[in-house]
């Protein structure tokens, strides 16, 4: 009987332990998820992709971007994205993962910035800055429901 219980309570430590390494590999696998959703956002972005913000953006999206004087629906995200294209074009971009924290289905991802812009005169300018990104998951992957950020100016 003694053999029984001590194999049990070794069963389920053995148990409880692989658990943990399951969660904590789920864990990081949506973590790497979230990043690459965010890192794919940005090289679409460059790519002068019109279409990426009515894919990754939720119905429900509001986002605050520095430069905006209020939170921004996804209709007005993407109205005001494509003007901006209009008057100019990203060459690169390079960015810098701080932090990201994936509870359930929310994720929120902290980084830093580095992005070249052209404008249609052909000045290059160079920027530097932070965003704050939330992200749930869906059916169709990791989309954005707010952010903020913007340029460290």
């Amino acid at each position: 009987m003694k053999n029984n219980t001590k194999l049990r309570i070794a069963l389920l430590g053995v148990g409880l332990f692989t658990l943990g390494i399951v969660q904590a590999q789920d864990a990081s696998d949506d973590a790497a998820d979230v990043w690459s959703a965010v890192e794919a956002e940005w090289d679409a972005d460059e790519s002068n992709d019109k279409r990426r913000l009515e894919r990754v953006l939720t119905d429900n999206f509001m986002g605050w971007g520095k430069n905006s004087p209020a939170p921004r629906s996804k209709e007005s995200t993407i109205m005001w994205d494509r003007f901006n294209h209009k008057q100019g074009d990203m060459l690169a971009h390079e960015l810098y993962p701080l932090s990201i924290v994936v509870h359930d289905d929310v994720a929120i991802a902290h980084y830093l910035y580095t992005s070249a812009n052209e404008d249609k005169d052909g000045k290059v300018e160079v920027s530097n800055g932070r965003y704050t990104d939330v992200l749930v998951r869906t059916d169709d992957g990791w989309k954005f429901i707010a952010w903020h950020g913007g340029d460290d100016e």
